[in-house]
């Protein structure tokens, strides 16, 4: 699925500073905000059916697993114990404003488990007034039942993960459903009462044509979903695709025709009335962004629950075990089941600013930039990678070019 928890910008030993498992473990400036920024809570969900050729993500399957003791309702335990510590660490939590269950593959535990899921963040923290609540699922493993039940819960939005329409690419990317079925639950999601319902593709994958793209465009837009992520291929180190690759099995992504395919996703979802608000995403409007990954985009605080996730409050960042089983354990004892974490200098909160932001189709307030960076932002727009127009307003927005060479234009904001 989509990875949408943050990573640590720099690794730290997990011995430098105690992870947070009570008030005291989280410096007084970092609570002071808590409430005033978005706050968000995220659940990770370690279990895939199969492994995907292309997924580096920190998922499981069953053979995977065999022998370890974990399982998904000792997971579901641990996951209750952390979100019980989270709200002791934080004190007087604020209500979530969004929740998102990612993975893995969330939707293998059920309609009923998510829903437990759901009870369980609100038992700890609660829910704000109109807040986002999504989860992450697999066509295959959805039904019109699945999606009733989660709407029941209280479940607004589903994030499905389509990848391509092309029975070719799909093959290439081990994806075992067939190409028409996520285009057929998104309209089972909208019909058993989600409210809002987006698809996930790849595209850059080896063999993939024009024409196979367009192919599974043309199908988002049938499904008439309000929201669509496109993310160009990475080939992950470790995985089977890197695999066939360095075998010869493959030929590797090519940046160009990425960069062609990238332009071909913009031109056919924005005239189709769907525009872009963040590089890989795009929306039919403002109401139907995702309000949990803007909470990052925009330095908000979200809690990360299960293994692997990682959390931000305030400039400290901390992230968690990855394995199931230590994770299960580790809770199941009382302890924190954090492996690590780092306290943001203000220097390195400046440069995570200015790399999340100038992403959104919002931009970056050019006065946050400091004297060097707004140098480098008027010599963007003069080489067509900000709006000129824009950046005279007093924001940095990237054009198309501008998003085909988005880390180009941070490091060069940054002067790196």
């Amino acid at each position: 699925m989509t990875r949408t928890s943050a990573e640590p910008l720099t690794a730290v030993s997990a011995s430098a500073r105690p992870a947070p498992a009570e008030p005291a473990s989280l410096p007084a400036e970092a609570l002071a905000g808590l409430g005033e920024r978005p706050f968000g809570v995220y659940v990770h969900v370690p279990f895939c059916a199969v492994r995907c050729g292309y997924c580096d993500f920190n998922t499981y399957t069953p053979s995977e697993l065999a022998g370890s003791g974990a399982s998904p309702a000792g997971w579901l335990d641990a996951m209750r114990a952390e979100l019980e510590l989270a709200a002791g660490v934080l004190g007087s939590p604020p209500p979530a404003d969004t929740v998102f269950v990612g993975g893995g593959t969330p939707s293998l535990l059920g309609g009923d488990g998510l829903a437990d899921v759901l009870g369980a963040v609100r038992a700890s923290f609660g829910l704000a007034a109109g807040a986002e609540v999504t989860t992450e699922a697999n066509p295959e493993s959805t039904s019109p039942e699945f999606f009733e039940r989660i709407a029941e819960a209280g479940f607004t939005r589903v994030s499905l993960g389509m990848q391509s329409a092309a029975p070719g690419v799909l093959a290439v990317l081990d994806r075992r459903h067939t190409p028409g079925r996520p285009a057929a639950a998104a309209v089972e999601a909208r019909a058993g009462g989600i409210d809002q319902v987006s698809l996930d593709l790849i595209y850059g994958t080896p063999g993939e044509t024009d024409d196979d793209l367009r192919r599974s465009l043309d199908a988002v837009l049938a499904a008439g979903v309000d929201h669509v992520s496109a993310y160009a291929l990475i080939v992950e180190e470790g995985t089977a695709l890197a695999r066939r690759i360095r075998r010869g099995e493959l030929a590797a992504p090519d940046d160009d025709i990425s960069a062609d395919r990238y332009e071909l996703v913009d031109d056919t979802l924005s005239g189709a009335g769907l525009g872009w608000y963040e590089v890989s995403n795009w929306s039919s409007s403002e109401a139907t962004r995702c309000r949990h990954n803007l909470g990052y985009w925009r330095d908000g605080d979200w809690w990360g629950a299960g293994p692997g996730a990682h959390s931000h409050v305030g400039g400290v960042r901390w992230w968690n075990v990855k394995h199931p089983a230590r994770y299960a354990t580790l809770l199941g004892t009382g302890e924190s089941p954090a492996a690590g974490r780092e306290e943001l200098t203000a220097e390195e909160r400046y440069e995570e600013r200015v790399m999340l932001q100038v992403r959104l189709a919002e931009g970056l307030p050019v006065r946050q930039l400091d004297e060097a960076g707004r140098g480098a932002a008027a010599r963007a727009a003069a080489d067509g990678l900000l709006e000129p127009a824009e950046l005279g307003a007093g924001r940095a927005v990237l054009t198309r070019r501008g998003r085909l060479l988005a880390d180009a234009v941070v490091r060069a904001l940054l002067g790196s």
